[in-house]
């Protein structure tokens, strides 16, 4: 009977039924948020994979060929996302990590607002310090060119380390509001460090 309702769902989304999307999110919510608090051990990232996938299905219910269950490509979809984010949450502590050594004792100003650095001499560092300052010097680039309304809340809830509720208290907007804005910066943050992201995975495989 699921697999006679889901066809009936996917009929539904490929048509552009917003009612479909409602009732993919009642129908999968529950379960991709419990398949990504698995993985990402913290309900605000599992929270965030969800609405993550529930848009990525929507969106690519075209690519579905039903050559396997519903639920099999939402929960391969989970997988994949959650894998990705927890690469890049390592990706950014790392960034973090050097950024502070190197910046000093306010690495968070520098990152806001950037100032020009000289090349750095990177010929004789082994490769995967050269990855991480490489991975740094991206980050620093990459987050002056997000939208102020999605850097701010990236900077307050991954660099400064404030919570939900502190950070919405500071920028003055409801909890679901800043979690909206910080879902959009990193999304948007994570696209420019894929190909740096990808490069330290694989340096650390080898």
């Amino acid at each position: 009977m699921d697999r006679i309702d889901d066809r009936q769902l996917i009929r539904r989304l490929q048509t552009g039924d917003e009612e479909a999307v409602k009732e993919l999110a009642d129908r999968y919510s529950h379960r991709i948020f419990q398949m990504a608090l698995r993985h990402m051990k913290n309900r605000e990232d599992a929270e965030e994979v969800t609405q993550d996938v529930l848009l990525k299905v929507s969106r690519k219910i075209d690519k579905f060929r039903g050559d396997a269950a519903l639920s099999s490509w939402i929960y391969r979809i989970t997988f994949n996302t959650a894998m990705s984010r927890l690469r890049t949450h390592r990706a950014q502590r790392a960034a973090e990590a050097e950024r502070d050594r190197a910046l000093g004792a306010h690495p968070e100003d520098s990152v806001e607002r950037p100032t020009p650095r000289q090349a750095a001499d990177w010929s004789h560092m082994p490769d995967e310090e050269l990855l991480r300052h490489q991975l740094r010097e991206a980050v620093a680039n990459a987050l002056p060119r997000l939208p102020e309304i999605y850097r701010v809340p990236v900077v307050l809830r991954d660099i400064e380390g404030l919570s939900t509720e502190e950070a919405s208290t500071r920028l003055r907007v409801k909890d679901q509001t800043l979690k909206s804005r910080l879902h959009r910066g990193r999304v948007m943050l994570r696209k420019q460090l894929d190909a740096f992201t990808s490069g330290l995975e694989l340096h650390k495989a080898a």
